[in-house]
């Protein structure tokens, strides 16, 4: 299944969703590829502060991949950044 995440926020919401989905705390998460509760708890409120590399670990603890795609292509009017 495709997400499309436009803002941090929304990212973080989609991880925190995708997490829930697999029946995982945020500690097991974590443990999955060595980060903190607290960086996966800072991820899903606040997915700006995420270092790519953080991110890229978060993804990969939950099977997800990162697809980059035109937003114009996809019909949007507007780009929010």
């Amino acid at each position: 299944m495709d997400y499309v995440a436009s803002t941090p926020e929304q990212l973080g919401q989609i991880l925190k969703n995708c997490r829930k989905q697999l029946k995982l705390t945020q500690s097991a998460m974590g443990s999955k590829v060595g980060l903190k509760q607290s960086t996966i708890s800072a991820i899903e409120v606040h997915g700006a502060n995420a270092t790519v590399e953080t991110l890229y670990k978060a993804l990969s603890a939950l099977g997800l991949q990162l697809v980059i795609r035109d937003k114009l292509s996809t019909g949007a009017t507007q780009r929010e950044w």
